[in-house]
């Protein structure tokens, strides 16, 4: 099968960074679907991957955490999917990823494709859906559905880099779940698509956060969702949320963080990860089979909508090395998509 993958870690500007291979098609274990792979996205985690110092490996490493394709066999303790069944996953990334014709995925963290979108815009959804909803229904509190006299209608929230990926759809997650949220976006254009996405209000996470939350009338938050850049703005968390308010990260910090600052307001931080279900099989592993569902439901209900923001061409070597070098300019919006194999496939 074609594949895409790496056999040392590199810079993307290197020819090397990513090249073509041929691999054997994988068989699957007893929870695993082999998934004829349409489309895959790329976020954020695939550049870190590729870029990290590591080791050369002692196989070549393919990578890619989020796509969608067709069941095409299944393991013996398979209960969810048949063959033929259409689906969209982030899998996992302690086992070979999703940027080949051929990939494994346990069923647990597989969603029923949603039925509106073809291959190429539900590729874009898995991984962003997954971190934003466990983010802010898992590891924040909030009520996914909450009920017209729950206290949670009408909370703020603060996104920090709303229009990314993950923010693309916590911005939507949140809104539909009754929260006032105020989203941050730098440039024109990334501030109109988060207004569009739903957020009330957009501020400018380069200037003064609370001198903006002040003037439009909001200030303190009583919930923070951090997306981006985790060493610069931690310490901002004590001045920008309520007192025993709770922010949730999903960047690792490069260096230490200062918890002390969040003692006197009783505040709390947590990180979102969402591999840590995967990576150490957790009873509740299933979670992620069930909101790939729920959003799937929502999708199709016209209740959340797609983040698809360009196909960039068929799924090869020189495709993803240029859509790693766009996420590693952090100056994206939405997702960015590779969808089919090419005239030989």
């Amino acid at each position: 099968m074609k594949a895409i993958g790496l056999r040392q870690y590199l810079p993307i500007a290197h020819p090397e960074a990513l090249i073509d291979l041929i691999l054997p098609v994988p068989e699957p274990g007893a929870h695993d679907l082999l998934v004829r792979v349409e489309a895959v996205s790329v976020n954020p985690v695939d550049a870190k991957v590729r870029g990290q110092q590591s080791p050369t490996p002692a196989q070549p490493r393919v990578l890619g955490w989020d796509a969608a394709g067709t069941v095409v066999a299944v393991g013996s303790a398979v209960t969810r999917f048949a063959v033929g069944d259409a689906v969209y996953f982030a899998g996992d990334i302690t086992r070979p990823g999703s940027n080949a014709q051929f990939t494994l995925v346990d069923e647990r963290i597989v969603g029923p494709k949603p039925r509106s979108l073809d291959f190429a815009q539900a590729a874009a959804l898995p991984l962003t859906a997954i971190t934003a909803w466990e983010a802010l229904f898992d590891r924040l509190g909030l009520e996914s559905t909450p009920a017209a006299d729950s206290p949670q209608r009408g909370q703020s929230i603060l996104v920090i880099g709303a229009g990314g990926g993950v923010g693309s759809i916590a911005v939507q997650l949140a809104a539909s779940a009754g929260l006032t949220v105020i989203g941050t976006a730098s440039r024109p254009e990334s501030q109109a698509w988060v207004r569009e996405l739903g957020a009330a209000h957009v501020v400018d996470h380069r200037q003064d956060l609370r001198a903006q939350l002040d003037a439009l009338g909001v200030g303190e938050v009583d919930h923070l969702l951090l997306l981006s850049d985790t060493d610069a703005h931690f310490p901002r968390i004590p001045a920008l949320l309520r007192p025993q308010g709770l922010a949730c990260g999903i960047v690792e910090n490069t260096a230490p963080l200062d918890l002390r600052p969040l003692h006197g307001k009783s505040q709390g931080f947590v990180w979102e990860m969402m591999f840590a279900r995967s990576m150490y099989r957790t009873p509740d592993m299933a979670a992620q089979h069930a909101l790939l569902a729920e959003v799937a439901r929502r999708i199709d209900a016209g209740a959340l909508r797609g983040t698809l923001r360009e196909v960039l061409g068929p799924i090869d070597a020189a495709h993803l090395r240029e859509a790693h070098r766009r996420i590693e300019s952090g100056h994206t919006m939405g997702k960015l998509v590779l969808a089919g194999w090419g005239a030989t496939e």
